[in-house]
């Protein structure tokens, strides 16, 4: 009475509703049909007069024929209301007909291997519910009715060459054998390459490895073992659930392993996931465990026995390979308390095991439906535990197969439907079962197509096989949540539907991420050491502007006009653009945008450039033009009588349009761009799953050293030359260039602070501070020497000795002219010199000229007179001496003395 009351808005029907009893599809169930021809229909929970009153049943809910007297049902036995309004299976009829008598039925014979010992004893279970499936197929007059399934079985023990005794005893010794049903991946390898020369199809309950789903090789083998490879699916789905990206596996090297593992590989890379590092041991997983732990992986795949399971957990732990910021995925066919189990081979405790296994998550296929709906056998999946648990000998937890004996039990029914429909069960024409033998291909194709085509409900699910003739099944996917396995969920791949408990629990909360997260962090350069250095920067400005506006203010002074003054004024103004360049140099990402940064870029190079041109040309020039002039030899002494000053300007200019040409070029070509150091990950103090990524920025291009190159061999070239220049003319004194030895001293400053400057430069690039403060630094403290060096005497002078005064007004007020300085001396010495040098060239000429009339009288007079020989006595020459002439230079006179 509870039920009707629980569906009577169901079945209620308002008035006027009725109609003809045809299943026709409504939204308030389906409606009920008549029962087949001496035949009835029970109703679960409803009376006779219940049903009566109703019109409709509502969805999901189930009817059974039943005959009367000695008939059966011919079809389906049982119809289920579908959510659509109509009946399940309602293109095929059920008829009550006559009980059949089994001496009258044909025998069909199956050839089984069932291994009830070795290292899957899975026939201990199995073999019985493959006998408890025949009996029921046996007894169904709808299905194979003109036959009766028959099993000749064998003990493989697991063991290919015992199983190679049998399967030859099986074909070569009568009777012929329609089909093969063997257990173990190794013994079904052996069969199903062995079948297809007998024209047989190969049915297995208890085969895993992937290798048998290649149908090249194995073209007749189904089973209704799912592969191994139907965790696959799975997993992508929990990892694109969780958003994992990568995931790390480790494997034991044997043939299933390696087979799931390429499928998964196949897999995740469709579903855009990566294998990033993949493991594999023989016996010892210490190695690799360690290799997951130093390449930081996060979702482990695991694809071991239980007993490796054991070692691999144990280094887990020693490794600290758990916790909050990992995810294992495990087989599920492990015993529930395998990480408890004593193990000899393992120095870890029940306690350390179950700290490392914690939170870890398995897939299992799912080999008992876990809805308890009835099955085409028309028993729920409970009964069939129950049903096969009387007939087994032992407890089912002792009993091998015990977990695959549905599979077994739902494979003969898969064999049965297929025989069925290949002998045109079911009022349609087929062929005779009997007339197959291991010649006739046409029936063994047959009965393939229709095992391919094989879609019904069993006691361990939803069968039907995919194209390499592998089950689909559900997955059943678990937990490990304080020690116990606690389901979290199914997956049917057939469907890609996902059945979620929401009842998973993590250690951190939430699913861990599948790497480190890495955040990128800027190094940027000090704000302090910035404010600093730009702080001395315009201070050094302000001190160029002084010096300038000074130079420009006394260039009349003829001290001032002695140093060359406009060369000073480009002096000033290039430590100006290089103290400029400091504050470009400090600007990083802190300040700016990244749009911004190629002109930062530029600024700095074209700043720096040109400041260092103008300031060092300028200087380099006037000690290279004393050095030309004061070192040449004594007969290019004219040399030194005249400065022009456009060579000097000239010098400059070059220099500076060596560089503009220089910079030009490389910006056009090759221009300056902002690029990005990355430098080795950091860990936090506090323990988050984070990494800091520290990133620093840089102004650089593709060919940077090659431009490097060019730019600084020649400015070390005059930074060497100026050296030189300034050593050789330490000792020289001119009036024209009269601040030359100040001159020098400033190139030595520069010179050496920019040769220590730059490699060192090059060197801490990746350290921004300790870079900026060299680079920085020295161009201050250059141009700090530079200016001070230059101006600051000229200044004290010029104030100390009044001599910032015009020549004018210094006459009016002293009555004498500015002679009285040492260069006025100087200059009137040398004037009187060069008097005194005309002057005796002209006595000289003179003198050379009464020589030559005294020689022409000389000659005149021995000719008038001949010479008196010789005094034998060796005396003096006869006759009276001639005076001779005397010519002498006192100061400015000349005097020409005869006697």
């Amino acid at each position: 009475m509870l039920l009707l009351l629980l569906l009577a808005p169901l079945f209620l029907r308002p008035p006027g509703a009725g109609g003809a009893q045809t299943p026709n599809a409504t939204s308030e169930g389906c409606q009920i049909i008549h029962p087949p021809w001496e035949g009835g229909i029970r109703y679960r929970g409803l009376t006779r007069d219940q049903v009566k009153a109703i019109n409709f049943l509502p969805v999901d809910y189930e009817i059974e024929y039943v005959c009367r007297g000695e008939r059966e049902v011919v079809g389906p036995k049982v119809r289920k209301c579908l959510a659509n309004g109509s009946w399940t299976d309602m293109d095929t009829p059920s008829r009550c007909v006559n009980r059949t008598p089994h001496s009258e039925r044909r025998a069909v014979y199956i050839g089984a291997l069932f291994p009830m010992s070795g290292g899957w004893p899975g026939g201990q279970a199995c073999q019985p519910a493959v006998e408890m499936a025949l009996e029921d197929v046996n007894s169904r007059r709808d299905i194979l009715p003109d036959y009766e399934l028959k099993l000749i079985h064998h003990d493989s023990k697991c063991d290919p060459g015992q199983a190679t005794k049998y399967l030859y005893e099986l074909l070569y010794n009568d009777p012929i054998k329609i089909i093969l049903m063997p257990g173990c991946s190794s013994v079904s390898t052996l069969v199903a390459e062995a079948a297809r020369m007998w024209n047989l199809i190969v049915l297995s309950y208890g085969s895993s490895s992937p290798a048998l789903s290649n149908r090249q090789r194995f073209p007749t083998f189904f089973r209704t073992h799912p592969s191994a490879t139907l965790h696959n699916p799975t997993r992508v789905k929990l990892f694109e659930k969780w958003g994992w990206k990568k995931i790390a596996t480790i494997q034991q090297t044997t043939e299933v392993f390696t087979s799931t593992l390429d499928d998964l590989e196949e897999r995740v890379k469709e579903a855009g996931i990566e294998i990033t590092f993949r493991q594999s041991f023989f016996s010892d997983p210490a190695v690799p465990v360690k290799n997951l732990k130093r390449q930081d992986a996060r979702i482990i795949v695991g694809l071991f026995y239980e007993t490796e399971a054991r070692k691999v957990f144990c280094e887990v732990y020693k490794e600290r390979l758990f916790g909050k910021k990992y995810v294992w995925f495990l087989i599920g066919w492990y015993a529930d308390n395998w990480f408890k189990i004593y193990d000899p081979s393992i120095n870890c405790t029940v306690d350390e095991m179950t700290e490392a296994v914690e939170g870890h998550i398995t897939t299992e296929i799912v080999m008992l439906n876990p809805a308890n709906t009835r099955s085409i056998s028309n028993m729920t999946s409970q009964e069939f535990v129950e049903k096969l648990t009387k007939r087994l000998k032992r407890h089912p937890e002792e009993t091998g197969g015990f977990q695959e004996a549905p599979l077994a039990y739902d494979a003969i029914w898969a064999l049965a439907l297929a025989l069925n429909k290949t002998s045109g069960g079911g009022g349609r024409s087929g062929v005779r079962l009997e007339d197959f033998n291991y010649n006739n291909q046409t029936i063994t194709d047959q009965i393939y197509r229709a095992m391919n085509s094989s879609s019904f409900e069993g006691v361990s699910g939803h069968v039907v096989f995919d194209a390499s003739g592998s089950r689909m099944a559900w997955t059943l996917i678990e937990q490990l949540q304080g020690g116990s396995y606690k389901k979290i969920g199914y997956y049917d791949s057939t469907k890609d539907d996902l059945s979620w408990s929401k009842t998973d629990k993590w250690i951190g909360g939430s699913p861990p991420a599948d790497q480190t997260l890495v955040i990128k962090t800027f190094r940027f350069l000090s704000q302090k050491l910035f404010i600093s250095v730009s702080v001395l920067s315009s201070l050094g400005i302000v001190l160029a502007v002084v010096c300038l506006s000074f130079n420009i203010y006394n260039s009349h002074v003829r001290y001032i006009q002695n140093s060359q003054p406009n060369l000073n004024n480009l002096t000033a103004v290039g430590c100006s653009l290089a103290l400029a360049a400091v504050f470009p140099l400090g600007l990083d990402g802190y300040h700016i945008g990244r749009s911004q940064f190629p002109f930062v870029c530029q600024a700095r190079l074209w700043l720096l450039g040109l400041g260092f041109s103008l300031g060092y040309g300028s200087m380099f020039t006037k000690i290279w033009w004393v050095h030309t002039v004061f070192t040449k030899k004594e007969e290019k002494k004219e040399w030194r009588k005249t400065l022009e000053p456009w060579k000097l300007y000239a010098t400059v200019g070059l220099l500076v349009g060596m560089d503009v040409l220089t910079l030009a070029i490389w910006q056009i070509v090759d221009p300056l761009h902002r690029t990005i150091e990355t430098f080795a990950k950091e860990e936090p103090k506090e323990d988050i799953d984070v990494s800091i990524l520290p990133q620093l920025e840089h102004c650089s291009s593709k060919k940077m050293n090659t431009w490097l190159g060019i730019f600084y061999g020649y400015k070390g070239l005059l930074l060497l030359l100026g050296i030189f220049l300034a050593y050789e003319t330490k000792s020289v004194s001119t009036e024209k260039i009269n601040d030359h030895r100040a001159v020098g001293m400033a190139i030595y400053n520069v010179a050496v602070l920019c040769l220590i400057t730059a490699p060192v430069t090059m060197i801490l690039s990746s350290q921004q501070d300790a870079a900026f403060a060299f680079a920085s630094l020295a161009i201050v403290f250059s141009s700090y020497i530079t200016l001070v060096v230059l101006f600051v005497p000229k200044m004290r002078r010029l104030i100390t000795r009044g001599e910032w005064q015009s020549e004018a007004q210094d006459t009016m007020k002293t009555g004498s002219s500015t002679n009285n300085n040492e260069e006025e001396k100087s200059r009137l010495l040398e004037k009187e010199n060069r008097e005194l040098e005309k002057i005796i060239a002209e006595k000289e000429e003179r003198v050379s000229e009464l020589r030559h009339q005294l020689q022409s009288r000389q000659q005149l007079r021995s000719r008038r007179h001949p010479p008196t020989p010789p005094d034998p006595s060796g005396g003096l020459p006869r006759g009276p001496p001639e005076p001779p002439d005397r010519l002498s230079c006192d100061g400015s006179r000349v005097h020409l003395l005869y006697k």
